[in-house]
C-alpha cells in the first residue's frame, strides 16, 4: 500500500485516483474547484463515466480516497504525486501548460519529504524537464524528488476498463530507479511495462493519438471516394481490417474524431513539428479531412432538403462519442452551428450530455427522448452512436416526422432496412444514392431501392 496524491480531478485524475484506491492504496485528490470538491466529498462524480461513481462511493466508504484543496494536505506522507491537470489548446495550437506550471510550483512549495512526481497529463515533449526545473526552483531544503512521465491511454466511456486492463504502461525518466518505483505501482495490472527516457515517453502519447486520428481521417477520405464511385466503405473497411498488417480498429467512416484528446494532440504535435523546423504535411491533411467530414455531412442535408431556412432538424447524439457526456470538440457543435447558420431550427437529444451541451448551444431545443426530437422534423441526423439508437422504433418515428429523411453520420443502419420503413436514407460512403424528395410517396421507388440492396 502506498500513499498517492493526485493533482486534478478531471477525467484522467478522478479515474486514476479512484482506480488506485480500489487497488488498495491511500489516495488524496487535490482540486481548487470548491463546487467539484463538494460534489466529490458527497460521493458524486462531476463527470459521466460508466462505473466510476459506484467505485468512488465504495472507496470513500472504505476511507481509501479523500479530496482537498490543499497541496500541503495532499502531499503529506505522499510517496507519489500524479499531475493530471488539463492541457487545453492555446491560441497558436500549442498545448497550454499554465496548469502544469502552477501544479509544479505548488508541489515544490509544499514538499516536506522525498517524492516521485508523475506527469500523467498529455504534455508537449520536454515538459518533464520543465516540471523538474520549476520544482527545483521552489522546493525547500533541497528535498530530493524525481520526475517520471506516465502518459495516460484512457478512453472516455471505457476508462475504468482501460485502467484495469491496459495494453501497456509507458514510463519515462532520467532516473531509472524512479521509473521502477512507478512500475511497481502497476505490477498487479499484469501489463507490459516499457521504461524509456522522459522525452520518448512524452512523444509516444502524441504519436499514438496522431496515428489513430490518421486512420479515422484515412477511412473518411476513402468513404468520400466510395460515394463517388459506388462502393460501400463498410465492406471496404471490413476487407482492409482482415489484413493482419492493418487490423479493424478505427476504420469506421463517419463525421470525424472529436473529444479532449485527438483534436488537441494532433494540433499540438503539428505545432511542435512546425516550430522544430519540420514540415508536418500528413498531420495537416488529417486535420483538414476531419474538418471537411463535418461540413460534408451538412451539405448532404442541404442536398436532400434544399434551402434549410425554417426547416426543423432533429439531431440524435451530442457527446463526441457514446458513454460520455464530454462535449469537447464534439462534431455535433460544428454540425449544429452550420445548420443554424443556414436558418434551420434544431431539436436535439442525447442520453447524458444535454446539460453540458446546453451551455454551449443555448438556442437549441433539447428533448427528453429521441422521439421528441423527431416530432415535426424535416430530417433526423444521427451524430453519436449511442446503443439506444440501434433499437429505435422506426415506424413510430416515421409517424412523428414531417418528412422521413435520415442522414446517418455513423452508419448505424442499412439502406435496405430504412427504405422498407419508407425513409430517405443517406449514410457515409455507402455508395448508394439517396431517394430524392420528389420521389417520396412513390412506393415503387422504395421497393426498387430495397430490392437493389438484396
Amino acid at each position: 500500500m502506498k500513499n498517492i496524491c493526485v493533482i486534478g480531478t478531471g477525467y484522467v485524475g478522478l479515474v486514476t485516483g479512484v482506480c488506485f484506491a480500489d487497488l488498495g492504496h491511500i489516495i488524496t485528490c487535490v482540486d481548487i474547484d470548491p463546487k467539484k470538491l463538494e460534489l466529490l466529498q458527497s460521493g458524486k462524480s462531476p463527470i459521466y463515466e460508466p462505473g466510476l461513481e459506484e467505485l468512488l462511493e465504495r472507496n470513500i466508504r472504505a476511507e481509501r480516497i479523500s479530496f482537498t484543496d490543499s497541496y500541503t494536505v495532499g502531499l503529506d506522507n505522499a510517496d507519489f504525486v500524479f499531475i493530471t491537470v488539463g492541457t487545453p489548446m492555446g491560441d497558436d495550437g500549442a498545448a497550454d501548460l499554465r496548469y502544469v506550471r502552477a501544479a509544479a510550483r505548488s508541489i515544490g512549495e509544499s514538499l516536506s519529504k522525498p517524492i516521485v512526481v508523475i506527469d500523467k497529463s498529455t504534455v508537449p515533449v520536454g515538459t518533464g524537464d520543465l516540471v523538474t526545473e520549476i520544482i527545483k526552483e521552489h522546493v525547500r531544503d533541497d528535498i530530493p524528488f524525481a520526475v517520471v512521465s506516465n502518459p495516460e491511454f484512457l478512453r472516455e466511456g471505457s476508462a475504468m476498463r482501460d485502467f484495469f486492463n491496459p495494453d501497456r504502461i509507458v514510463l519515462g525518466s532520467s532516473r531509472y530507479e524512479a521509473a521502477e518505483q512507478v512500475a511497481a505501482l502497476h505490477e498487479t495490472l499484469g501489463a507490459t511495462i516499457m521504461i524509456t527516457d522522459l522525452r520518448t515517453a512524452e512523444m509516444i502519447k502524441y504519436a499514438s493519438n496522431a496515428f489513430l486520428a490518421t486512420r479515422i481521417s484515412f477511412v473518411n477520405e476513402i468513404a468520400q471516394i466510395c460515394e463517388k464511385l459506388g462502393a460501400d466503405v463498410k465492406e471496404v473497411a471490413r476487407g482492409m481490417g482482415t489484413d493482419k498488417r492493418i487490423g479493424p480498429h478505427f476504420l469506421d467512416a463517419g463525421i470525424g474524431y472529436g473529444g479532449s484528446c485527438f483534436p488537441k494532440d494532433v494540433l499540438a504535435l503539428h505545432h511542435m513539428a512546425a516550430t522544430s523546423g519540420c514540415h508536418p504535411q500528413l498531420l495537416q491533411a488529417v486535420m483538414d479531412i476531419n474538418k471537411d467530414a463535418r461540413y460534408r455531412f451538412v451539405t448532404k442535408v442541404e442536398a436532400l432538403l434544399g434551402d434549410l431556412s425554417d426547416k426543423v432538424i432533429g439531431v440524435l447524439g451530442l457527446a463526441f462519442k457514446p458513454n460520455t457526456d464530454d462535449m469537447r470538440e464534439a462534431p455535433s457543435v460544428d454540425i449544429i452551428a452550420h445548420l443554424q447558420e443556414q436558418g434551420a431550427h434544431v431539436k436535439a437529444y442525447d442520453p447524458v450530455a444535454i446539460e453540458r451541451a446546453s451551455e454551449l448551444m443555448p438556442t437549441v431545443t433539447f428533448c427528453a427522448t429521441a422521439y421528441d426530437a423527431a416530432k415535426e422534423a424535416d430530417a433526423l441526423l444521427i451524430v453519436t452512436e449511442w446503443n439506444e439508437f440501434k433499437q429505435l422504433d422506426w415506424g413510430r418515428l416515421r409517424e412523428f416526422m414531417r418528412t422521413p429523411v435520415v442522414v446517418d453520420g455513423r452508419n448505424l443502419y442499412e439502406q435496405q432496412d430504412m427504405a422498407k420503413h419508407g425513409f430517405v436514407y443517406w449514410g457515409v460512403g455507402r455508395g448508394v444514392p439517396p431517394m430524392r424528395l420528389e420521389e417520396l410517396g412513390q412506393p415503387e421507388y422504395v421497393q426498387a431501392l430495397a430490392s437493389d440492396q438484396t
